[in-house]
């Protein structure tokens, strides 16, 4: 139970930090000063650079072991925060948030595999919603701990990292398990990682800066052939490695490729979703902090919820439909906002309800996908599966973060001018969702029978 509690705690602390992170950003506009495309490197340095570690990270935590590595993450996450909190200007904080997304990409794909490592192969696919679930319980907590930690200082959001982190590195070095390694193999491709980390990062700062530059500035059009010439060379650099970040015959098989795009897709719905949120109630409504962090509980409080409630149905159906279903009220919670939203406070009749049926949405589709595609590959590559889909995650945070700065750096940066962008950043989210839902009825029920049978789901795709 002890290692239990360390792995849990790691993974909460990294998710916590999403939250809290997203909360903090107009406070640190007010310090640092800047707009909000360079406010939102904050957010996007991180997902960028864990969407680009996490799956190396991942090959080498099944080739040196789970437990160094995680403990490796650990220790980088927990110095990396101080960094963050001591900052002096914003461009040290990017850079820090760099290095506290190393840890974590150390610390998530690692951290699966030490808990499936001790269960019984029926039930990997319980662990791996579990483990999702954790994203959840801190989901809760982020807004109303955020909230209170702004309240003194932003820098206080990171601060908080120290003793979570502190006692799990320090617990964990005498109580994790040590599963077994591959010690053969070669080197996962670091330079492809770093290939990947630069056309994400090109790809979302072209978005970003575009409504600055203009579509056709020579900035914006440089910066996006950069994006497409790194993103191919990663296409090709897959390829040809011989141990490459994505291997292509991992998307052959069906339901973990459908998994990812479905993540992918919802991923970019869920990021425009949470941080437009905070924004609207900070710069729109005027809500303190403290304010925002409670408005924003609801919709985290019934992830878990949801998730534990369709259990017995993803049993009897499959992945497919409840992550479908979760897709379908994910749409229809930006929907309510497209067509209900003002800029006069009125938060029973508009934020409230879109919280609620998104919460359940999360709860029903991101935990089911993320555990259809963990469990979709063979028990040795159950952290490099965890890794591709986590960093799949990433990617679309990324993106959907640049869509909606994009969206709003085209109004005018007042409440009332600025209402159009958010109910079109809603709209491209809802579509978003809608065509996740569509995308999970891929998923192939037959893969989680033999899972629980023989512990692996590694169907590749039949031709027709």
């Amino acid at each position: 139970m002890v290692a239990v509690g360390v792995v849990v705690s790691a993974v909460f602390m990294a998710n916590l930090d999403l939250w809290i992170v997203n909360l903090a950003l107009v406070d640190m506009g007010a310090g640092f000063g800047g707009s909000l495309a360079g406010l939102s490197w904050v957010v996007n340095a991180y997902a960028v650079t864990l969407a680009a570690v996490l799956v190396p990270a991942g090959r080498l935590g099944d080739r040196f072991g789970h437990r160094r590595v995680f403990l490796l993450g650990t220790a980088v996450f927990t110095l990396a925060s101080a960094a963050c909190a001591l900052a002096p200007d914003l461009p040290v904080l990017v850079a820090a948030r760099v290095l506290q997304a190393a840890g974590a990409a150390a610390q998530l794909p690692t951290s699966l595999a030490l808990l499936m490592a001790t269960v019984p192969a029926h039930r990997r696919m319980a662990v791996a919603r579990g483990w999702s679930a954790v994203g959840a319980v801190a989901a809760v907590t982020g807004p109303v701990l955020g909230g209170l930690l702004v309240q003194a200082s932003w820098r206080w959001v990171f601060v908080v990292n120290l003793p979570i982190g502190l006692t799990a590195w320090l617990l964990g070095r005498r109580r994790l398990p040590r599963p077994a390694r591959r010690a053969d193999g070669p080197m996962p491709d670091i330079l492809g990682s770093l290939v990947l980390l630069l056309g994400v990062a090109g790809l979302t700062g072209a978005l970003v800066q575009a409504p600055g530059w203009g579509w056709a500035s020579p900035a914006t059009l440089g910066l996006l052939a950069a994006s497409v010439l790194a993103l191919l060379g990663f296409a090709v650099r897959c390829r040809r490695h011989p141990s490459p970040i994505v291997e292509p015959h991992l998307l052959r098989i069906r339901r973990f490729a459908s998994a990812n795009l479905a993540v992918a897709l919802f991923g970019t719905s869920f990021a425009i979703m949470l941080l437009s949120n905070s924004l609207w109630c900070q710069d729109v409504w005027h809500y303190p902090p403290l304010r925002t962090g409670l408005a924003m509980v609801p919709g985290p409080a019934m992830v878990p919820l949801a998730t534990a409630a369709s259990a017995r149905l993803l049993r009897r159906v499959g992945p497919g439909p409840v992550a479908a279903a979760g897709g379908v009220l994910f749409a229809a919670a930006l929907l309510w906002r497209v067509l209900l939203a003002g800029t006069t406070p009125d938060y029973a009749r508009d934020l409230l309800p879109s919280m609620l049926v998104s919460g359940v949405g999360v709860g029903l589709a991101l935990g089911t996908l993320i555990a259809a595609g963990a469990t979709a590959l063979p028990e040795g590559r159950s952290a490099t599966g965890s890794a591709v889909i986590n960093s799949t995650r990433q990617v679309a945070s990324a993106l959907g973060v640049a869509v909606l700065v994009t969206v709003l750096g085209s109004h005018p940066a007042t409440p009332a001018g600025s209402l159009p962008g958010y109910r079109l950043a809603w709209t491209i989210g809802t579509g978003l969702a809608m065509a996740a839902a569509a995308v999970s009825l891929l998923l192939d029920r037959r893969g989680t029978a033999r899972a629980a049978r023989s512990g692996r789901t590694d169907e590749p795709v039949r031709a027709g």
